[in-house]
């Protein structure tokens, strides 16, 4: 047989996209979350039941739990994000049987597609996470290989050393595998055996930072994630709030990952009024009528009629130079981690959270 032979009777590579990067990109859901749906029998193509890997073109008929997804939202991605600032007492899932918040209450409804959270955090950590309408941006931010680092404000109860520090950073054994902190960095704040470190993590799995200090015997009794990446959480965002992120530091979030600017998408007067006015009172301090549910136990002198001592103000990260939420170098993301919430810092320096 010739050469050219060999050439004609070569495979054609398939057509199409496959299923999971097709919903991703229209903002179902993230490709883990279409890869769990397909799995559990939830997707059809064509009606009948899809498959891991599958191919689909524009022609195909795609259902989610019996729901026919409209093909001509494929045409055109949106790529919108929205940073939030958790308080505790609410869940990364969008209905929860036992009718407990969620952190998709406060959320705008989008036009197109529907928000996917970008990691998740338990229900009794606070702070920082990230939204998005464009799956594939939220599958790559979460994906390993990508090594989005996470940081956050910890506060643990017990005698810390050196020779833990060194055993949290090298890697220590827990149930799911080993893990460890890539860094981790002692904050002005505490007292007694309380004390408030910056650590980080490259991964999100469930739980990992109270498993690490957990697992040298330590209470972690304040958990607060104040950067994902390069995106920072500034003092401009209350706690229970929103903002949505501009074009450029969506655009430099994307090039994080290896995307390509992406325009936001065109809105209406009168739906851009709207969002402006949800914009400006999402910045505003939660009121009196609207306070966050707290999950923290009731204060020992309850039972004595005792008043309970002040408790200190919310404290926010503090922000970077360059006044936007998002560094636009590497070099800049563990320059200015945000300082503790709770106990007053004692004193100011760099890297470390300010007075």
């Amino acid at each position: 047989m010739s050469e050219q032979d060999l050439q004609d009777t070569e495979i054609t590579p398939p057509s199409g996209e496959k299923l999971q990067k097709v919903l991703a990109r229209i903002g179902v859901g993230s490709r883990r979350d279409v890869e769990a749906w397909i799995s559990q029998g939830r997707i059809k193509v064509n009606g009948v039941a899809a498959t891991l890997g599958q191919r689909v073109d524009l022609h195909d008929a795609i259902a989610v739990d019996g729901k026919l997804i409209k093909r001509e939202e494929a045409a055109e991605a949106t790529r919108r994000v929205i940073m939030y600032n958790k308080p505790d007492g609410e869940i990364c899932t969008r209905d929860d049987p036992e009718g407990r918040p969620t952190v998709f209450d406060r959320l705008p409804r989008p036009k197109e597609g529907r928000w996917i959270n970008i990691g998740r955090l338990d229900i009794n950590t606070t702070g920082l996470l990230l939204f998005t309408t464009d799956g594939e941006l939220a599958n790559r931010l979460m994906h390993p290989s990508y090594e989005m680092d996470r940081e956050y404000a910890v506060r643990v109860r017990g005698e810390v050393d050196d020779e833990m520090i060194e055993r949290l950073k090298a890697g220590v054994m827990l149930e799911d595998g080993p893990a460890k902190f890539t860094d981790i960095q002692k904050a002005p704040g505490g007292e007694g055996f309380n004390h408030w470190y910056h650590c980080v993590v490259m991964e999100g799995r469930n739980r990992e930072v109270r498993r690490l200090w957990e697992s040298q015997g330590m209470v972690v009794s304040r958990l607060k994630r104040v950067r994902f990446g390069p995106v920072f959480l500034n003092s401009d965002l209350p706690m229970g709030r929103w903002r949505e992120m501009s074009q450029g530091e969506i655009d430099i979030l994307a090039a994080e990952v290896g995307l390509q600017p992406l325009a936001l998408p065109a809105m209406k007067l009168k739906a851009k009024d709207k969002m402006e006015r949800l914009q400006r009172k999402s910045t505003r301090p939660l009121g009196r009528g609207e306070r966050v549910r707290n999950l923290r136990p009731a204060h020992e002198g309850a039972a004595t009629g005792e008043r309970p001592a002040r408790q200190p103000r919310e404290e926010a990260p503090r922000k970077n130079t360059r006044g936007s939420t998002v560094a636009e170098r590497p070099s800049e993301m563990r320059k200015r981690p945000s300082k503790p919430e709770g106990d007053k810092p004692a004193g100011r320096g760099r890297g470390k959270p300010r007075g």
